[in-house]
């Protein structure tokens, strides 16, 4: 399958433990995840895959020392947001990788949310440096924008919810499970079929995020009221679809894959935004925590709602 610009980094652990800079994974980047070549024992049907046997670059030993000092962690993590982001958070996962390990949480509450921090960890003294946890800004303001589009678009969203929800009730598709999302997503807005990013000129939304720091309580209708339609860039807003066949046996099918698209492009009353989409068999590998392979099937061009 030919991997085009906008196949997100391969290495998702990678880039969760860099925490991300600028549109690394928005943008041109936006939707699928290039699948490294990896043992069939590496795979598991996506219904069961929790995020099990995911792990980062040279993790193993910042692992075990992670675990080992996971109350310690957590209390660093839930600090580091509520301080720097007003947002109360559960800590889900700690994974162990180079020089330290990342944080996966998920905000409590609305604007709802997955996203991760980096603490940096001291092999040699076996120490973490709880004290200089850290998250990239630009990963979690994204993360709570997405969050906040989907807060303030919640009967438009609810549309592409039941239609996804009707497809994998006819057997036709399945998504990823809750706790995959809470253990390994940290991509911001997700759901078990898409989650939602955005390129750092997006600048609709930037009101609602300014009101929403200022005032977390704020009510879901003073925040839609300042969001700028007059400023909405349909392609600088991506809703990346990401299905996978319902059943084991089943690989991608294009006729299938065909008339989702089709029912997207003709529906009227889903949310603004650039839709990517892929249809992926029923697997996902254990490690990267990607369902992209070489029979996915995916868009040569977004689907775009004005």
């Amino acid at each position: 399958m030919k991997i085009n610009s906008k196949t997100v980094l391969s290495s998702l652990g990678l880039l969760l433990l860099l925490g991300g800079c600028s549109d690394i994974n928005q943008g041109n980047d936006k939707g699928k995840e290039t699948q490294a070549a990896s043992s069939e024992d590496a795979m598991i049907s996506v219904q069961d895959y929790t995020g099990q046997g995911y792990a980062l670059p040279y993790g193993k030993e910042t692992d075990k020392i992670a675990e080992a000092n996971r109350n310690q962690i957590e209390k660093a993590a839930i600090k580091l947001f509520k301080e720097n982001y007003k947002t109360d958070v559960t800590v889900h996962n700690v994974v162990g990788a180079q020089g330290g390990a990342t944080v996966f949480v998920e905000s409590k509450g609305e604007p709802h949310f997955y996203t991760h921090a980096v603490v940096p960890i001291d092999e040699k003294e076996k120490k973490v440096k709880a004290d200089e946890i850290w998250a990239d800004e630009f990963q979690v303001e994204n993360a709570i924008k997405g969050g906040l589009y989907h807060m303030i678009f919640h009967e438009e969203f609810q549309q592409l919810d039941t239609y996804f929800e009707s497809l994998t009730e006819e057997g036709q598709v399945t998504g990823k499970t809750k706790e995959a999302l809470q253990n390994v997503g940290g991509q911001g807005f997700m759901t078990p079929y898409y989650f939602i990013s955005m390129a750092s000129k997006e600048m609709a939304i930037k009101p609602v995020y300014d009101l929403y720091m200022k005032n977390p309580d704020e009510s879901v209708e003073n925040l839609r009221n300042v969001f700028e339609d007059s400023l909405f860039v349909p392609d600088s807003l991506f809703i990346n679809i990401q299905l996978f066949m319902a059943h084991e046996n089943e690989k991608p099918n294009k006729e299938l894959f065909d008339q989702i698209v089709k029912d997207l492009e003709e529906m009227t009353d889903i949310p603004k935004g650039s839709y990517s989409v892929v249809l992926n068999n029923h697997f996902i590998d254990k490690q990267s925590a990607s369902g992209m392979g070489d029979d996915s099937l995916d868009l040569p061009t977004d689907i775009i709602k004005e």
